[in-house]
């Protein structure tokens, strides 16, 4: 249904790539993230971004820079809203610019979404559950987005509760897992996820902070730290 692209094959294969969420929609730190190594970058449309505080608008509002970040040849995937998402003609427009996946919170997935060309990334909350998890799971062909960090973590170390909860949600799916860093992650946390199965890591503006300087010098961090582990 999906195609089979390289990104989605790193995801399965253990190659564990590095995800960049871009804190804002800005050239520069997405050629910072990957001249640091990262596999992916990220982007937002119709979405208030609550770590940052920043408002990301609408397709057409967007598209001039989506335009310009399908230059860099990378694979591209898209946080397509929250009450609003793009139509289906917006979403054939991202797949045509080289994005490959699109990912909203479970309770925003609306069922055009599924019929675009663009593979699923759900994410669960920090309040869903179980049957949340096997919701997602049940998707063909989709990624679980492990967003499950209440508000008040956000900024905080990461601990061993966390990586069982990670741990618990890798082990009862077989669908690949992505976990953003909604907590301050460490290459060495990432190199922990690597070792329970996690697929990736979903770099946000809390780990790789907002300059070209702060971004380079995460992303090469853990890109380092987990090629080790190859």
């Amino acid at each position: 249904m999906y195609a089979e692209t390289p990104f989605y094959r790193s995801l399965v294969d253990g190659s564990f790539p590095v995800i960049v969420s871009l804190a804002r929609h800005d050239l520069d730190l997405a050629k910072a993230a990957l001249d640091a190594g990262a596999t992916a970058i990220k982007t937002h449309l119709n979405a208030y971004h609550r770590a940052t505080g920043t408002t990301f608008g609408s397709f057409t509002e967007e598209r001039p820079f989506f335009e310009e970040l399908s230059k860099l040849g990378c694979p591209l995937l898209v946080m397509a809203g929250q009450e609003t998402v793009p139509t289906e003609g917006e979403m054939d427009a991202l797949h045509d610019l080289g994005f490959k996946g699109f990912n909203v919170y479970v309770d925003h997935l609306q069922p055009h979404l599924l019929r675009s060309k663009l593979r699923p990334m759900p994410a669960l909350a920090s309040t869903s559950g179980a049957q949340d998890v096997s919701r997602i799971a049940a998707i063909p062909g989709c990624i679980i987005e492990a967003s499950i960090m209440p508000f008040e973590r956000y900024r905080t170390n990461m601990s061993d509760a966390d990586l069982q909860k990670y741990r618990e949600i890798v082990d009862a799916v077989d669908v690949p897992v992505i976990v953003p860093s909604q907590l301050q992650l460490t290459p060495e946390d990432a190199a922990a996820l690597k070792d329970i199965g996690v697929a990736a890591p979903l770099l946000g503006a809390i780990v790789t902070g907002d300059t070209t300087a702060s971004m380079y010098r995460a992303v090469a961090g853990i890109v380092e730290q987990t090629r080790r582990l190859r």
